[in-house]
């Protein structure tokens, strides 16, 4: 089960990184300009930016300041956190789907970034403050949170077995 969380981690952030690029495309593709975040493209929320004009990620980077350190965060502050958010959270989602896997001896990536997309966007960040109601949102705004997603799903799996085919491999002797 440890070799699937490393290779699901590993996953995530690479399924994360490819996810902030697919948003980002997107935004481009739609002629929009990208929004001008704190974390720039390593936070990919372009959507929410371009509609509610405020980011979960930075806001959920908020929200952990001042818990943790009881004050609000900089800008420059955040252009640290809120990729660290996000990346920590494709992570730790990516190892447990990973571990998860692992034991049932396959996964699908098209799943994984569809449930992502179910239980964090539409349900979790509304019910959280972090983003607005799914309802208010334009079909758009849907299509491209769950087209990153499926990036997000299907890169983390692709790396997730590559990694986990190296950790299962033995190591060569030195003879």
């Amino acid at each position: 089960m440890m070799k699937g969380f490393v290779a699901g981690a590993l996953g995530g952030l690479i399924g994360t990184w490819a996810m902030n690029d697919a948003q980002r495309a997107w935004t481009r593709a739609a002629g929009d300009q990208p929004p001008e975040s704190a974390a720039g493209k390593h936070d990919a929320r372009d959507w929410q930016e371009r509609h509610e004009h405020q980011n979960s990620n930075e806001l959920a980077a908020q929200v952990a300041a001042r818990y943790l350190i009881g004050r609000h965060l900089t800008r420059d502050e955040l252009r640290i956190a809120a990729p660290l958010v996000h990346y920590s959270f494709g992570a730790v989602v990516g190892a447990i789907y990973g571990a998860y896997v692992e034991r049932r001896q396959g996964g699908s990536g098209a799943w994984l970034g569809t449930a992502l997309w179910l239980a964090a966007d539409e349900i979790a960040m509304p019910v959280l403050g972090l983003s607005e109601p799914t309802t208010r949102r334009p079909l758009e705004m849907h299509a491209q949170s769950l087209a990153a997603h499926l990036v997000y799903g299907t890169t983390t799996e692709a790396v997730r077995r590559s990694v986990q085919t190296q950790l299962e491999q033995p190591l060569l002797s030195a003879a």
